[in-house]
């Protein structure tokens, strides 16, 4: 494929939930006795069974031991949150709702349905797929290469603008890196009154760092080829 901009492959549904969870550093556990926030608390096994260490004074921690059936009902919700700063910083959210088995020292939740929630709107995901999928290899480098894409390159941001058609480009007053994954780069575009998406597509899947960094230099490449400061012009034209 060279360095041609036709990959269209997007992280699907069921790998998007799970790449949620393997980044998310907190979630809202709720069940009927209540609802709290547990920060550092949650671990995944393969098969998407999330595994809770709730303080021994939790009082959802003492609701599951105590429940007649012990398996209390549980949702529990993961908040997708962009890394760079930028308007509206929710991505996605996740909600998982099953039921919860004490076991030693934790608590297994085994979700039974599984919805996402993205800009475009909510997926339920198949549960049998949830299971089987694997974390985007890139979801928990991810915050660590968005920030140092937006504060140490910003010049090879303001480049990749040139890959962006010039109608998503009107009226732009500021674009940051929003998200990554083995598939693609996705900018976000601010304008005064609004913002929305654009995402670059990479010439094929980046497996691990080192083929992320050439899918980048591949994509900045090709930004290098194209009609240049496109961005530049946009906003010099927005403030005549």
């Amino acid at each position: 494929m060279g360095d041609r901009h036709d990959w269209t492959a997007a992280p699907a549904a069921a790998q998007r939930a799970r790449s949620v969870l393997a980044a998310a550093g907190s979630c809202a556990v709720t069940m009927e006795t209540g609802r709290e926030e547990a920060v550092g608390a949650h671990t995944v096994t393969a098969d998407g069974r999330v595994l809770l260490r709730l303080p021994e004074d939790s009082a959802l921690l003492t609701a599951a031991i105590c429940a007649p059936r012990e398996e209390p009902s549980t949702v529990l919700e993961f908040a997708d949150v962009a890394p760079v700063p930028v308007r509206s910083r929710i991505r996605a959210r996740l909600w998982l709702a099953g039921s919860c088995v004490p076991a030693e020292g934790h608590l297994e939740f085994r979700p039974t349905r599984i919805a996402l929630r993205r800009v475009n709107g909510v997926v339920v995901v198949d549960p049998d797929e949830y299971a089987a999928a694997a974390p985007d290899p890139l979801a928990t480098a991810e915050a660590g290469l968005l920030t140092h894409l937006a504060d140490a390159h910003p010049d090879a941001v303001e480049r990749l603008t040139r890959l962006v058609e010039p109608d998503g480009l009107h009226g732009a007053v500021r674009v940051r890196p929003l998200a990554v994954d083995r598939h693609g780069l996705t900018l976000r575009i601010e304008r005064a009154r609004d913002h929305g998406d654009v995402r670059l597509t990479f010439h094929r899947p980046a497996d691990d760092l080192a083929q992320l960094t050439e899918r980048m230099h591949a994509l900045l490449t090709q930004a290098s080829r194209a009609c240049p400061r496109a961005l530049q012009r946009q906003r010099t034209h927005g403030d005549r």
